[in-house]
């Protein structure tokens, strides 16, 4: 009988060092780095005495570098032990190692982006480097890890779990951080905003579910704020106005749904360039006999301004009825969706359009009409920002242009169309209103919070977007 080899073991001893030079090297300088940066952020601070920041760095630098030996030779012994395992063993480990990875990879990827945007904002934002922010940021991990564990015993709605959860963890973070976030006025505050943006996400949902895009929503939120109060300068009754307004909205998505269905696989393309267009179109019009392009002076409507101003009452109560309004528009679409005729065979388009052909669902009819329907709530959300800020101005929807977009996919709608909701829109507009809100509580400006947005998007992409394209199932 063959005895097996020896197998090479390292000790590993009170102080480690690895067998490679190289490794001890690469150790040193990562323990330089390490306390390098934590001489800066202490200086930076100033809490503490020089000689006490000095005394923590050398401290820090030993720890660290001790601990990456312990970390380097326990792979060396590790490598050394697979070195003497038979072929079999090595394929069985190597198969567990990809299944783990394979099964966790969203979660692991999330959280080092987490990480990476907490280290990020620490460095550029003094105000934000505190005891309260970092337990913030633990506790959101936490949180985050339980809820990629937990929402697999809710396969029917893990998205709607995840943001839930996620939506719950920024209140409790943003509570915890910042004075006054759970205030009335704040809340009130908040859902009005969110408000806005969910009723300009209508329409970006409704397309989505059919697996097309419209990139016009922003510049239909413009076009009609100005051309609201233009046409109620012009003497035309305020209700007037604001019906025709929405007629108008409709009528550039019926243009948009048309177009893009006769060019399939080109939505993108025909809705960025009819925004554009309408939104030149309506500066030249409103802009005759006046020297402010793009901006209109007027008086808006007393009921106008009562619907969507802070200040708002709904039958007395402090209340801006916009919220109301939202909160109807919701309830209908998310019973509508489910348990209307129409809402099935959306549904059933966006899953899988020649199925649904071939049992007589016009996919034009449904295609235009999702069109049509994101006009009009753009119109409307152009209309009801006109009463919130008082003045009209063509660049009000600029933001629109990526938040609809974020809420929707935040929200665990797939861009691939047939799988999500307007139900779960609203939790992604929850969870980037609450988000901004603790963005501008701490102090970050407007470009971290849509370099933030961006990084939070990616993981939800690769979260619900990892089925086949929709036009792979034609």
């Amino acid at each position: 009988m063959t005895d097996k080899p020896d197998t090479p073991r390292k000790s590993l001893s009170l102080l480690p060092i690895p067998g490679s030079t190289a490794l001890v090297w690469l150790n040193l300088g990562l323990s330089i780095v390490v306390a390098a940066i934590g001489l800066g952020v202490g200086f930076a601070q100033g809490i503490l005495s020089a000689q006490h920041i000095i005394l923590f760095t050398i401290l820090t630098s030993v720890v660290t570098f001790v601990l990456l030996n312990y970390i380097a030779v326990a792979f060396e012994t590790r490598f050394a032990v697979d070195g003497a395992r038979s072929e079999d063993e090595r394929d069985a480990d190597s198969t567990r190692a990809r299944a783990l990875w394979r099964g966790n990879r969203v979660m692991i990827l999330a959280m080092v982006a987490l990480l990476i945007l907490y280290l990020l904002i620490t460095a550029g934002v003094p105000e934000f480097r505190s005891i309260k922010n970092l337990i913030g940021f633990l506790v959101l991990e936490l949180i985050l890890l339980f809820a990629f564990k937990v929402s697999g015993y809710f396969a029917a709605g893990r998205s709607a779990f995840i943001g839930l959860i996620v939506l719950l963890a920024l209140i409790i973070i943003s509570a915890f951080s910042i004075e006054g976030f759970l205030s009335a006025p704040n809340i009130r505050a908040i859902l009005l905003f969110a408000a806005f943006l969910g009723i300009a996400s209508v329409g970006q949902t409704l397309v989505a579910l059919m697996g097309g895009l419209d990139l016009s929503i922003p510049f239909v939120i413009g076009s009609s704020n100005i051309a609201l109060l233009f046409l109620i300068t012009l003497g035309v009754p305020s209700y007037v106005a604001f019906g025709f307004i929405l007629v108008l909205g409709g009528l550039v998505g019926l243009i948009n749904g048309i177009i893009s269905f006769r060019l399939q696989g080109q939505a993108l393309i025909v809705t960025l360039g009819s925004g554009f267009a309408v939104a030149g179109f309506t500066q030249i019009m409103t802009s005759i006999g006046s020297q402010f392009a793009g901006n209109v002076f007027g008086t808006v409507p007393g009921w106008l301004a009562n619907l969507a101003a802070m200040n708002g009452r709904f039958f007395g109560l402090s209340f801006p009825p916009t919220i109301v309004i939202w909160i109807v528009i919701a309830i209908v679409l998310i019973i509508g969706l489910r348990t209307t005729a129409w809402g099935r065979n959306l549904y059933a388009l966006g899953g899988n359009r020649r199925s649904a052909s071939l049992i007589g669902v016009s996919e034009f009819k449904y295609w235009v009409s999702c069109y049509v329907l994101s006009g009009v709530f753009a119109a409307l959300t152009g209309s009801l920002l006109l009463g919130w800020s008082g003045g009209a101005f063509i660049g009000v929807g600029d933001p629109y242009l990526f938040t609809t977009l974020a809420a929707v996919v935040i929200g665990g709608t797939s861009l691939l169309g047939g799988n999500g909701g307007y139900g779960f829109t609203v939790i992604g507009v929850l969870v980037l209103q609450v988000l901004t809100s603790f963005l501008l509580g701490i102090g970050l400006q407007y470009e971290w919070q849509q370099f933030i947005f961006g990084l939070l998007i990616l993981p939800m992409v690769a979260l619900y977007g990892r089925s086949p394209h929709i036009r792979a199932t034609v």
